[in-house]
């Protein structure tokens, strides 16, 4: 079995894989101050709460967008399953053609999205991610990653809503049953949702129109796609795992035991 650990701003997501099958996954929130022993306290009890023996897993890899947290993730890997994991830095293969201008700047998070996208999907291809931040990806019909969209995440604009207000609550992220709210939960609710559902539309039809092509497949990942996703004709599919597959995918290509 491998472990693959996708580090991110708000959530570190984890997921278990025996060969290609899923054995388990889980999000635990993302902790600069936390060490390894906390870390590696919290993924052992969590293992075996599921039935996942640690001394099972014989290898891993991460994906990080938080730097100050790789060497204590890496550092748990090691004292705790007693593997080194691969990290997705410049060396390691990915097989994917960055075509912007500074490769450099692409986010691991994105490509890792990338790659399993296209060996999911194939292109041409559109993958909108609703992280901390809302990515749109596009991949042209050769495959090869051509630039994007960053937009704000959907709990980060609820945060700065809450916070920047002295009488507005902090409201559970779901649909309203109308676009017309009749109190104030469900004014913000109706805003963030069918908000952020007007903006992907949008985007996600611009993009298409740039591309000169309407047979693009769109695919939506992230905490929030679910939601989104319902209120739109513009995703064909909606994909939670698609960042731990891909660093499964990249694991079997990089590993010298694949």
């Amino acid at each position: 079995m491998i472990i693959c650990l996708d580090i991110g701003n708000t959530n570190i997501k984890y997921a278990v894989f025996d060969g290609e099958a899923l054995k388990m996954s889980f999000r635990v929130a993302t902790d600069v101050k936390k060490t390894s022993d906390e870390y590696g306290g919290q993924l052992i009890t969590i293992l075996k709460n599921h039935g996942v023996n640690p001394d099972d897993i014989k290898g891993g890899i991460i994906s990080s967008v938080v730097p100050q947290l790789d060497f204590t993730l890496e550092r748990m890997c090691a004292t705790y399953l007693g593997v080194t994991p691969l990290s997705l830095a410049p060396g390691l293969k990915t097989g994917l053609n960055l075509k912007v201008d500074n490769a450099r700047e692409v986010g691991a998070d994105r490509v890792v999205n990338n790659v399993a996208g296209l060996k999911k999907y194939g292109a041409p291809l559109i993958i909108v991610d609703f992280g901390t931040a809302t990515t749109f990806n596009v991949l042209d019909d050769k495959g090869e990653f051509i630039g994007g969209v960053i937009a704000p995440g959907i709990k980060g604009s609820l945060d700065s809503l809450v916070n920047g207000t002295a009488k507005l609550p902090r409201v559970e992220i779901e649909r309203p049953a109308s676009v017309i709210g009749k109190n104030t939960v469900t004014n913000m609710q109706s805003g963030i949702v069918f908000g952020f559902a007007g903006l992907v539309e949008y985007i996600v039809k611009k993009i298409k129109k740039e591309l000169k092509r309407s047979d693009v497949t769109t695919v939506a990942t992230g905490g929030f796609s679910e939601v989104i996703a319902k209120e739109i004709s513009v995703i064909d599919h909606v994909d939670k795992l698609l960042t731990l597959e891909g660093l499964k995918y990249l694991y079997y290509l990089n590993s010298t035991e694949a």
